[in-house]
């Protein structure tokens, strides 16, 4: 079960800013069932608090001195439960960085402006972050697996070009992404992933993944057109969407408004692929707080497509894959360590029939 929330959520602010602090508790302030217990200027001080004042969540900075977030909370993870939502500068540098510190246990990260006073219009999204971690089972430091052929059935359908898989995901969702994609096969369908993430973090995000992947993964770029073997990811802060052509699928990535507060939508990318592909898509929904793509997977349902919802023992947080559950709209729960074989084996069926 996930972890229950609790009534008040205490929360430790952890940055050598002192600018940045004063601005992330006064984000935070809006929601009154969060607490500024402390903060801390470094990780030796935030080590005495967590021990002192036992909180719920801690915000992490990663470029601290004395010793930097991301070795802090590699530490952190091996001996305190707390999770952590890591604030970090939306540079290359800061995004490698925060990638790294998802990989090593943070539950969320967001993006850190420049300005630290600029910290105080982050607030709806730090709100949001800090009852994610709150709400968020037990994360460690993941071990990532390689791409191991005897794992997962290759896919030798002849129909790979009209076939369309499309995944949505939001907190614990790149995570998800790591242990899922690398265990699919090369000549995989292709994949549309729209995945909350900060604009700026999507780009290495995709780099992380497609190293570790037998097919390219990259950004999308507005319309590319799509073929087997390739796996784009929404552009952070944009939406992407999939049409049908003559000539095959194209994506488009669009800046109109959030659609529910989230920036890319994983329903404005079901919904695209509802109508463009029916019947020839699988759609799989991760781990997320909220209920985006719900509504998607609905239509998507409707139109034929299969659906996929990640189960709530493997998921961080269950909000996004139980909305669409309950609206009766998924085909099959599964874990993430089963979810590249489903793939496989919903594409051997329509091939089959």
């Amino acid at each position: 079960m996930s972890k229950p929330t609790p009534q008040r959520i205490r929360l430790l602010v952890v940055d050598d800013s002192a600018v940045a602090r004063r601005a992330i508790c006064k984000a935070v302030a809006a929601d009154p069932r969060i607490e500024v217990v402390g903060t801390a200027a470094d990780a030796y001080q935030a080590r005495d608090l967590i021990i002192e004042l036992n909180p719920d969540v801690l915000t992490l900075d990663v470029h601290m001195p004395r010793m930097d977030g991301l070795s802090f909370l590699k530490i952190l993870q091996q001996h305190h439960s707390v999770p952590v939502v890591i604030l970090s500068s939306m540079t290359p540098a800061g995004s490698e960085l925060a990638l790294l510190a998802l990989q090593a246990g943070a539950v969320e990260v967001v993006g850190k402006p420049g300005n630290d006073e600029a910290i105080a219009e982050l607030s709806e999204r730090l709100i949001e972050c800090v009852w994610a971690a709150a709400t968020t089972r037990r994360r460690t430091a993941l071990r990532i697996p390689g791409p191991t052929p005897a794992a997962v059935p290759e896919y030798s359908g002849t129909d790979a070009a009209t076939r369309l898989i499309v995944i949505g995901a939001s907190t614990g969702g790149v995570e998800a992404l790591r242990t899922v994609l690398p265990r699919l096969p090369a000549n995989m369908p292709a994949i549309l992933i729209a995945q909350h993430i900060p604009a700026t973090f999507s780009a290495i995000m995709a780099q992380h993944l497609s190293a570790l992947c037998r097919f390219p993964v990259r950004e999308a770029v507005a319309g590319e057109m799509l073929h087997p073997g390739l796996a784009l990811v929404a552009p952070g802060n944009r939406h992407l969407s999939v049409e049908r052509t003559a000539k095959g699928y194209r994506v488009q990535v669009s800046d109109s408004p959030p659609v529910r507060h989230c920036r890319p939508s994983v329903d404005v990318l079901f919904r695209s692929a509802a109508e463009s592909a029916g019947r020839n898509a699988i759609a799989a929904l991760l781990t997320g707080m909220g209920n985006d793509g719900a509504r998607g997977m609905q239509l998507l349902h409707a139109a034929g497509a299969r659906t996929i919802a990640e189960s709530e023992e493997s998921s961080a947080i269950f909000g996004m894959p139980q909305a669409a559950i309950q609206l009766g709209v998924v085909e099959r729960v599964v874990s993430l360590e089963e979810m590249p074989r489903t793939f496989i084996e919903l594409l051997r069926e329509h091939t089959s029939r």
